[in-house]
């Protein structure tokens, strides 16, 4: 009964807002094939023992609904259908395997999506040259974009040039408004440069990232390292506890806090921040004991 009303629910959505569903219905036939790896046919099935209605049920149920809403032949709006095929695009080329992505996004296929995808996949298959050859081509077409920026600086840092990423970073992390994710990766690549210059400039960065993003514990490591040369050990041991406490590593993690507020001064933001991570880590560990 609730996934019935919820599909329902989602072709009313669909109504309301002039979008076809096809969608829905093609995404309900692919669950249904994948249902048919596991059984050769649904007269096997106990309804009664599944934990949810079979997915060609839904299926038929729905039909009727979406062949006779008044949006089924309508085409998506061009600008949603657009950034559709961005993140499909993304995610084929950083998810599949770079052959399969390449196959499904021939050369052939000069539109902004496809050059996206051959250049995670180019990046993935460790051919630097022909990735940056597909990412120069969407700066290109939009040198404001700065998540093509952040692409462009990502293949150049991992590709062992974290100097020449710098500049499409800085430029990503500005258009972005400070995403904390493309910041951590401007941050990662001011330390890999090993330039004094850039120490300052990585700490800063990094710390505002995991201030708006405290989960991401390769951004506390970096700071860490960034903290470490600037010669600020006790901040150095802090961010370390962060991102221990972070991979559940207790022990590391009231260890590194407990170091930073032996000379982190008494009373100070960052010492009531490593005291509430050694307390915590300790109570964790305390109770595994039990």
């Amino acid at each position: 009964v609730q996934e019935a009303s919820a599909d329902a629910a989602a072709i009313g959505f669909l109504d309301k807002a002039g979008i076809t569903g096809k969608g829905m219905l093609s995404f309900f036939l692919k669950m249904r094939k994948e249902e048919y790896r596991y059984i050769s046919s649904y007269s096997e099935v106990d309804p009664f023992m599944q934990t949810h209605p079979l997915s060609g049920d839904r299926e038929a149920a729905l039909s009727t609904d979406v062949l006779k809403s008044p949006n089924y032949n309508k085409k998506p709006d061009p600008e949603l259908d657009a950034k559709f095929q961005r993140i499909k695009a993304k995610l084929i080329g950083y998810m599949d395997d770079p052959t399969s992505a390449l196959r499904k996004y021939p050369d052939s296929d000069q539109s902004s999506s496809a050059h996206y995808a051959r250049a995670y996949a180019w990046h993935r298959g460790a051919y630097p040259d022909k990735a940056i050859e597909e990412v120069d081509k969407l700066v290109a077409s939009a040198p404001q974009d700065p998540y093509f920026r952040e692409l462009q600086g990502q293949i150049l840092l991992e590709s062992g040039k974290p100097k020449e990423a710098l500049a499409p970073l800085r430029l990503a992390v500005q258009g972005s408004r400070g995403a904390p994710l493309i910041a951590a990766l401007l941050g990662h690549a001011l330390v890999a440069t090993e330039d004094q210059a850039n120490l300052q400039e990585a700490r800063d960065v990094l710390k505002v990232a995991v201030a708006r993003d405290r989960d991401n514990p390769f951004a506390w490591y970096t700071l860490g390292m960034a903290y470490a040369r600037l010669g600020d050990e006790p901040r150095a041991q802090l961010a370390t506890a962060e991102r221990y406490s972070l991979i559940g590593n207790n022990r590391l993690a009231m260890a590194s806090a407990e170091a930073a507020m032996t000379r982190i001064p008494r009373g100070t933001p960052d010492y009531l921040r490593a005291e509430d991570i050694a307390l915590a880590a300790r109570g964790a560990a305390s109770d595994r004991r039990r």
